[in-house]
């Protein structure tokens, strides 16, 4: 069973986020300027665009519905998904490690002084 009916709910938040065109046009223009920005070049392809957008998605279940079905649409696997979750935790680990570091670094400061 899913968590959530993610279909219902990106159909929603298509209605609710055109609501906000209405009331703020610019701040959705300016949106869909960086979205098309990003997809100029082409270079990576739309599948890969995808599978990024869904690594660096974090606490946005708008983002998941939306990148989860254009990654499905052009093409992406379900195991193409779960590799590039994969490494979008190993990258948050990374950081929290560096984050760690700078912690250890303010406590020998903070208490040093």
């Amino acid at each position: 069973m899913a968590m959530l009916d993610w279909n219902a709910y990106r159909q929603l938040l298509t209605v609710r986020i055109g609501e906000i065109a209405k009331l703020n046009p610019d701040t959705i223009k300016g949106y869909q300027a960086l979205t098309a920005a990003g997809q100029k070049t082409n270079l990576l392809g739309p599948k890969t665009r995808e599978l990024i957008s869904l690594a660096v998605t974090v606490r946005c279940d708008g983002c998941i519905t939306v990148h989860t079905e254009a990654a499905a649409r052009h093409g992406a696997s379900r195991e193409e998904i779960a590799e590039a979750l994969g490494v979008a935790t190993a990258v948050n680990a990374g950081a929290a490690l560096v984050y760690s570091a700078r912690v250890l670094d303010a406590y020998e400061e903070v208490t040093a002084a």
